[in-house]
């Protein structure tokens, strides 16, 4: 177990790895963003986040420049180095650096990224800054219990379930009981080798289809 310290509070700084690049959200990438999200699924991608699809390109931009002022959540674009568009969005939120108690959260990943290497790096990018740069003792992913989706992505992401927090809050008008996963600093050396392994090139085909399963533990 790691001697408690307080960990440093992230800044809205650019983290850039072999296939995506996670920078600060801004208004800049609302029309990528927009698009990502302007999909004939979008209510059920929406449907367990916090806010609800944009109704157009103008409100996306408010709804960026909105948080911008704000540090908890703070929002990041998941930008694909091969095309330079914005994709997708990730958000570090609950920081509490006295504890070393991070989570990310409020993540959007539209279609030609989610279950992608660009996902898994964004993970992997926001992941290594917390516990390698900032300090930070765990690392956290928290979800709608009923989001069966969400709850396999923390497993394979190498996060540990840790339990269900019944009736923990009210979202979009319904009760929402919160699935717990957790990453801790003592567990992380293990799990960025596994990532690293799996985020090599030749992993890869012509197309970016996988060549073998990621594994973290």
């Amino acid at each position: 177990m790691s001697a408690p310290h307080p960990a440093g509070r992230p800044t809205r700084l650019t983290l850039e790895g072999r296939y995506a690049r996670l920078e600060p959200l801004g208004p800049q990438h609302a029309a990528d963003l927009f698009a990502a999200s302007n999909v004939p699924d979008v209510a059920e991608r929406f449907r367990y986040l916090f806010d609800h699809p944009p109704a157009g390109r103008a409100d996306l931009e408010g709804w960026i420049t909105r948080h911008e002022a704000i540090d908890d959540p703070m929002f990041f674009a998941v930008v694909d180095l091969a095309t330079s568009r914005c994709l997708g969005r990730q958000a570090l939120m609950r920081i509490v650096p006295e504890h070393g108690v991070i989570e990310i959260g409020s993540i959007y990943w539209g279609p030609e990224m989610s279950r992608t290497r660009l996902a898994t790096e964004a993970l992997y990018l926001f992941a290594r800054h917390m516990f390698e740069d900032l300090g930070y003792r765990r690392f956290e992913w928290k979800c709608n219990s009923r989001n069966e989706p969400s709850k396999r992505a923390a497993l394979r992401f190498g996060f540990s379930f840790e339990g269900v927090f019944r009736q923990h809050m009210i979202q979009k008008g319904e009760n929402r009981d919160t699935a717990w996963f957790s990453m801790l600093d003592s567990e992380w050396p293990a799990r960025k080798a596994g990532f690293e392994r799996w985020l090599r090139p030749e992993n890869f085909d012509g197309s970016g289809v996988q060549r073998e399963k990621l594994r973290v533990g």
